[in-house]
């Protein structure tokens, strides 16, 4: 399929470069080799999976190969900014049919192994414990070295999305519209996918989202870890760009959520 050279470029992303092309497709390509990995697992992953969800969501297609270029029909709607409780029920009742999900067949349709989460698991926290914990304040190293231990034992056997926040939930006109970026996708703890969800929203959506998503006392628990990690990110991501602002704000987010030294 040709590219159309009336296209639209959305804001940069961390992983990929995308644009909106002729009004009507969206076309990523990867920025990074290991990114091209994820693209290609999309293109087997969605397909299989966007029938069982109910809200839309990218099936992306390769439409070039060197280099890779996927497409997929644009999912309207924008990033939700203001969480609603009909936001919160609907994002419950896709959570739910998506970590009900057949997680055998999602691996074999191209989705990372439990294997694969635990390697992926264990160098994230040997990073974050080499290159993060170092710029926190002494009297920080503690209660920092003790979530990265948590979260190393956390559990995996659930197709999760891995990196759902407000910015790929997408809304109009007071309803959800769809769901984006699987890129992230992998046999891994279903809390990742309510850490936002249940910590950074209001009450309310955040029980509405329970009355269709059998959130348990564990589950909230975890995913309060989740949420707590989720600067750290970002601060690795400053250091890879040699961009300071972006360590400050993320260790600023990391100080913000670590809990206190007892």
């Amino acid at each position: 399929m040709p590219t159309d050279p009336a296209s639209t470029t959305f804001p940069d992303g961390w992983d990929s470069e995308a644009r909106l092309v002729g009004g009507r497709w969206v076309e990523r390509r990867p920025r990074r080799p290991e990114v091209a990995e994820r693209l290609r697992m999309e293109t087997c992953l969605m397909p299989w999976l966007a029938p069982q969800l109910p809200l839309p969501v990218p099936v992306p297609a390769v439409v070039a190969d060197d280099p890779l270029v996927v497409r997929h029909v644009v999912v309207p709607g924008e990033p939700l900014t203001a969480p609603l409780v009909a936001h919160g029920r609907r994002l419950g009742a896709f959570l739910r049919a998506l970590h009900a999900a057949d997680a055998a067949e999602a691996v074999r349709r191209g989705a990372p192994s439990v294997e694969w989460t635990r390697r992926e698991r264990a160098d994230m926290v040997r990073e974050f414990t080499s290159r993060v914990v170092p710029l926190l304040p002494a009297e920080r190293h503690r209660p920092a070295s003790a979530l990265l231990a948590k979260v190393a034992a956390l559990p995996a056997h659930t197709l999760v999305h891995g990196d759902l926040g407000p910015e790929h939930v997408l809304a109009r006109d007071g309803r959800l519209t769809g769901v984006i970026d699987f890129g992230d996708a992998h046999i891994g703890d279903p809390a990742i996918d309510l850490a936002w969800a249940l910590h950074a929203t209001p009450p309310a959506f955040a029980d509405a989202l329970a009355s269709n998503y059998p959130i348990t006392p564990q589950l909230c628990q975890r995913a309060l870890l989740w949420h707590q990690l989720g600067p750290w990110h970002e601060v690795t991501h400053g250091l890879d760009l040699d961009d300071r602002d972006t360590v400050r704000s993320g260790l600023d987010g990391v100080l913000a959520r670590l809990p206190a030294a007892p």
